[in-house]
């Protein structure tokens, strides 16, 4: 097995259980330096051993997988995915018989840095973010099905989008197990499509669960707009809180498709829905001026804003840094759109899936574009992702999912 060397200094986040090794921490490579993905241990410049874990070429040079040494093999990871199921069993989304939809891996918040697998009934859908684990692809689905045993029949392979692309692996997605075509999930009682072949993610934003269940408790009555609906989810559950209309939005037709799929799937011949394959900032601004104006019925007066609960669950707007102040000025623009459309008395659920966006830097974007449409706003909830998507205590570049609901006076 090949070695990195640090720079003298270098190990203190190590120390720390940081599970990433930075390029400008590396003094040497013995005796050469070593293929991406494969597995190398790192030591101090003093010769003491510190972590092992996979070589990738990049600002990230080495992913952590143990402190400890240990061989990575099949053994290694049926520990951790066992690991991760007693957690999924302690928070009971693996245990629900009105859920059999949940995320079991989270990469580094569950020591296993660069793998994903989220479960949709019978169906794991696994997908690499480092060239590692997808050449430990077959050792991992061997152990996945060890654990899981018969809760999974199949083990789907989605990594044509994740993987660095110089690396030039020719992936291509499939079946690592089965090859059922049954494409129905359960979540929280609601059924929907999953697009694990190719869908955005693993197929569905499973991040969303408990926010979507926010939402229905507060949806009875409303008039909803669903912005960047992707498949429906945030729809169909505001459709099941009550909500007086729902109206869905997104720039993809296939994602239309699936939205009123997954609503006929729920909720057949429901007249309260409607989708609009459409550009976001357009259908905002074809949205007339928000009035506090109302009918006996509570439908808005004629030529008014049609909707009092509007979503905002945009795609990440950046996903490196040198992105960044775009993507702020994106989020400011996006909200202070709905700010100026809501009536007053209406609520913003509004999100952040950007991992460079910290919390504060989302709720500064969002506080100016309240400013800039001159309302007096009251959060009500401050949001984040949910149980199944851990934060490592060492890593906490793993919080990424940001979010609010927003009163507007």
């Amino acid at each position: 097995m090949k070695t990195i060397i640090l720079k003298r200094g270098k190990e203190d986040s190590l120390h720390r259980f940081h599970p990433w090794v930075f390029s400008g921490a590396i003094n040497r490579f013995v005796p050469s330096e070593p293929e991406e993905g494969e597995v190398v241990e790192v030591e101090t410049s003093d010769g003491e051993y510190i972590a092992t874990g996979h070589f990738q070429i990049g600002s990230i040079m080495v992913r952590v997988l143990s402190f400890a040494h240990e061989t990575i093999d099949q053994a290694f990871y049926e520990r951790y995915i066992k690991s991760a199921l007693d957690v999924r069993r302690c928070i009971g989304v693996a245990s629900d018989p009105l859920n059999n939809t949940y995320r079991l891996v989270h990469g580094e918040g569950d020591n296993l840095s660069g793998l994903v697998i989220d479960i949709y009934g019978h169906t794991a859908v696994m997908q690499a973010h480092s060239v590692g684990i997808h050449r430990d692809r077959h050792v991992i689905a061997e152990a996945l099905k060890t654990v899981m045993a018969d809760a999974i029949d199949n083990i789907f392979y989605k990594s044509e989008t994740t993987l660095p692309f110089k690396a030039e692996l020719g992936q291509e997605n499939g079946f690592l197990l089965g090859g059922s075509t049954e494409d129905i999930a359960v979540e929280n009682g609601l059924k929907f499509h999953v697009d694990w072949l190719k869908g955005q993610k693993t197929g569905f934003f499973v991040d969303q669960r408990a926010n979507r269940q926010l939402l229905e408790q507060y949806s009875h009555g409303h008039r909803v707009l669903n912005m960047f609906c992707y498949t429906g989810g945030f729809s169909f559950y505001a459709m099941r809180g009550g909500a007086q209309l729902v109206h869905s939005v997104d720039s993809s037709q296939k994602a239309i498709d699936l939205t009123n799929a997954n609503v006929r799937l729920n909720f057949p011949d429901d007249p309260r829905h409607t989708a609009y394959q459409d550009d976001a900032f357009r259908f905002l601004d074809s949205i007339p001026a928000r009035s506090d104006g109302q009918k006996e019925n509570g439908e808005p007066e004629n030529g008014k804003c049609p909707y009092d609960l509007i979503i905002l669950d945009p795609p990440a707007f950046a996903k490196h840094k040198n992105a960044l102040h775009n993507a702020l000025k994106g989020y400011t623009r996006l909200n202070q759109k709905a700010f100026e459309k809501l009536p007053s008395g209406g609520i913003l659920f509004t999100f952040s899936c950007s991992q460079v966006v910290t919390k504060d830097q989302f709720r500064a974007a969002v506080f100016t574009a309240a400013a800039a449409a001159r309302r007096r706003v009251r959060i009500l909830h401050q949001l984040h992702q949910p149980a199944d998507h851990p934060i490592n205590i060492y890593h906490p570049e793993g919080e990424y999912l940001k979010g609010l609901v927003l009163y507007v006076e």
